[in-house]
């Protein structure tokens, strides 16, 4: 078994929309999406923001070579990396809202805490 869900994309397509999903997240704090594809997100934003936390050029590097933003990079690693210095993981939230209409899949919040 996979350590990931396929999301029913293709692996190029999935990794390019999971990178958006994590880019939108880190710009504005907040995005609404499907259950799965928050939980997948999730997993991928702490990362970049364990890497923020680190702080040296190769982290740096890392993180401008999967989000694509530079400036959401410098945010991060300038405001962000701060905020979290003391928090040890943890730094998102799913909050469910319940079914959409079009096909009854479960929407949630995905926010920085």
């Amino acid at each position: 078994m996979a350590g990931y869900r396929k999301l029913g994309r293709v692996s190029a397509h999935r990794d390019l929309m999971l990178r958006n999903l994590v880019t939108s997240l880190m710009k504005s704090g907040r995005i609404q999406t499907t259950e799965t594809r928050a939980k997948e997100t999730k997993r991928l934003a702490e990362k970049m923001i364990t890497l923020a936390k680190r702080g040296d050029l190769h982290a740096r590097r890392q993180a401008l070579a999967f989000i694509t933003d530079e400036t959401v990079v410098k945010d991060l690693f300038t405001d962000l990396a701060a905020k979290y210095e003391d928090r040890n993981g943890g730094y998102t939230r799913i909050i469910r809202i319940g079914p959409r209409r079009g096909d009854a899949a479960e929407m949630v919040i995905l926010e920085l805490v």
